[in-house]
């Protein structure tokens, strides 16, 4: 995680050793039960399971879980085993099962995974939440395959305690390039609009996300953890499932994606991470967030089909 040696136009954010250990000064550690003011906007550095149980019960308005995948996979100085299919999915009703009493009666539930660990956090999803529906989002970024489908998919399976949830589909609509700009008998646009960037129109909000970039080395939001989720993917689940002002967690918070958004579109948030590498980084990065509250691809309140972005010096481009 310490900085090291990269080209010029390389934007991706990382750590020096003075850094480091100047941002662990900013790092919580528990060592008993806490209010939930104890918590908020504060990164949390330790294994989930050692705390579990000194969080404050129903705090929680949005749940966002991005879990390690069942996959064998390197996260700084651990390495993750891939582990039978019902291993796993005990694995994830471990820690699943005691976040519940963390949640809200309203509150809304989003779990991450590829196409095998998702069969199993859809199983232990239904053993405590409503399932409402399953986004699947697409990730350009994979390594082709000789024997089998390139893997370019993950999903996220949209969950809620009860009936009584907030959900904000105008908050999400995804605005698009017009490729048959139709007209009325006047010429004027049929639900779209013309503009100096070209004919684009809102469409609605879907289960089926295909407007998504991968952080990459010329954004300057990326970090080098291996699992990091694009600031755009949160922002939709975090506009569409909350309020200003809501709590937003995030049990494996990793370099900090999810608390960074929550705190550039004005909610609270408590992330947990037993990396100290990873946690510093996510109180970098939430440092820097006060200042630049601006998410690639989201924009004027729509987010943005992608490759239309509206500020295109974000890919240092």
């Amino acid at each position: 995680m310490i900085d090291k040696q990269r080209a010029p136009q390389n934007r991706t954010l990382t750590l020096t050793e003075e850094e480091q250990a100047h941002y662990r000064g900013y790092l919580v550690q528990l060592t008993g039960p806490v209010a939930v003011a104890d918590i908020l906007d504060r990164t949390l550095c330790q294994d989930l399971f050692d705390i579990l149980d000194w969080l404050p019960r129903g705090f929680v308005d949005l749940l966002f879980v991005d879990p390690p995948y069942n996959l064998a996979k390197r996260f700084n100085q651990q390495s993750v085993k891939r582990q039978s299919h019902s291993d796993y999915e005990r694995w994830v009703d471990s820690w699943l099962s005691r976040l519940v009493p963390l949640l809200k009666p309203t509150a809304s539930i989003y779990l991450c995974g590829d196409w095998q660990s998702s069969l199993a956090l859809h199983a232990v999803a239904c053993r405590y939440f409503q399932v409402r529906n399953r986004i699947t989002w697409e990730r350009e970024k994979g390594r082709a395959a000789q024997t089998n489908w390139k893997n370019c998919a993950e999903d996220i399976w949209f969950c809620t305690v009860s009936n009584n949830y907030y959900f904000n589909a105008e908050a999400v609509q995804l605005k698009r390039r017009v490729r048959a700009p139709y007209t009325d008998a006047k010429g004027e646009p049929k639900d779209w609009q013309r503009s100096p960037k070209g004919d684009f129109r809102l469409t609605a909000a879907s289960n089926l996300w295909t407007d998504l970039t991968v952080p990459f080395w010329s954004m300057p939001e990326n970090t080098d953890h291996p699992t990091q989720k694009p600031e755009k993917l949160v922002a939709k689940v975090i506009l569409a499932s909350s309020q200003p002002g809501a709590v937003v967690f995030d049990p494996f918070v990793g370099s900090g994606t999810t608390s960074v958004v929550a705190r550039k579109l004005e909610r609270r948030f408590v992330g947990i991470e037993w990396d100290e590498s990873y946690a510093c980084l996510a109180e970098k990065r939430l440092q820097l967030a006060k200042r630049d509250r601006r998410i690639q691809g989201y924009e004027q309140d729509v987010f943005w089909e992608r490759n239309t972005n509206p500020h295109p010096h974000y890919f240092g481009e």
